[in-house]
């Protein structure tokens, strides 16, 4: 069945078609189409507090979009969720009230934890031989979601004002990364008992440019690597000569920080990237409602 997630984050806003089915008792998720409009809220609301006027209007007009060609394309379901930067702006209510006055999309703003169960709903889907346990870490422009799970019972949650937007700012306070370390030891679990699966785009183009393909598999080192490689291009030379888009060359250093900084915490050498974000969780936790109703 085809499902509708939009995704307002704190970098860019999606609006993800997805055809969703049960087969050997896993939800599969296959893209039809995804648009990404880089609003990048974030940059009000970690500075100010608030989502200006110009943000507002931006995003009004790209929900105005996203309802027609939900219109068009006549999903069976559909949903809106909002993360770090939307729950976070002082305005938040005013920004919302006006969205759904002027195109009836209500918008659900998600905390950190909900946003980890989300992410993490897609399970161990992808892996042949299930490992004991299956990390994942999702980095946003506003903040990084951590889930544990067990097969399919997710055993424990973090959510860390750590993303990359806010470390463009310097809006992360020092204690964030402390609470991140002190929680990630707190799990006690051997490399051996679990696999780090990564999601967001940041790490997508990081594995694509420098990880191990088909596989999808980026080590520290590669990691490493490619931070010191990236650091050597300048925003420009990024955009041009690598390909990326300007709001993907200047948060993709950050972003693979915070993903160092985890795999050294818990010394873990590979990450898995199949590709995977919280429009994924979203088709796949509306799926499963509409299963059940």
């Amino acid at each position: 069945m085809l499902l509708a997630a939009i995704d307002i984050g704190t970098n860019a806003v999606r609006l993800f078609f997805s055809n969703a089915f049960s087969k050997n008792g896993q939800v599969v998720v296959e893209k039809a189409s995804l648009l990404r409009i880089p609003i990048r809220l974030g940059e009000d609301v970690f500075t100010s507090g608030t989502i200006s006027q110009e943000k507002t209007d931006k995003l009004l007009k790209t929900m105005q979009a996203f309802k027609l060609l939900i219109e068009v394309n006549q999903p069976v379901a559909w949903k809106a969720c909002a993360t770090a930067a939307m729950r976070e702006a002082t305005n938040q209510q005013e920004v919302i009230s006006k969205i759904e006055k002027e195109t009836g999309i209500q918008i659900e703003v998600i905390d950190g934890l909900q946003e980890a169960s989300l992410v993490s709903g897609l399970g161990d889907q992808y892996f042949h031989d299930a490992p004991k346990y299956v990390m994942f870490i999702d980095v946003g422009g506003g903040s990084t979601e951590i889930s544990l799970l067990k097969g399919d019972n997710r055993i424990a949650s973090g959510s860390f004002k750590i993303g990359t937007v806010r470390l463009l700012k310097n809006k992360v306070d020092k204690n964030e990364w402390t609470a991140m370390k002190k929680w990630l030891k707190s799990l006690n679990i051997k490399k051996s008992d679990f696999i780090l699966v990564g999601s967001g785009g940041n790490i997508n183009k990081i594995t694509k440019l420098y990880g191990r393909i088909p596989d999808n598999i980026l080590s520290i080192e590669r990691l490493e690597f490619a931070l010191n490689d990236l650091g050597k291009f300048s925003l420009d030379e990024r955009i041009q000569q690598l390909g990326m888009r300007p709001d993907r060359a200047d948060v993709i250093i950050p972003a693979g920080q915070i993903f160092q900084f985890i795999m050294r915490q818990i010394k873990i050498d590979n990450i898995y990237v199949p590709k995977i974000g919280l429009s994924d969780g979203m088709v796949i936790d509306m799926f499963k409602e509409y299963s059940r109703s």
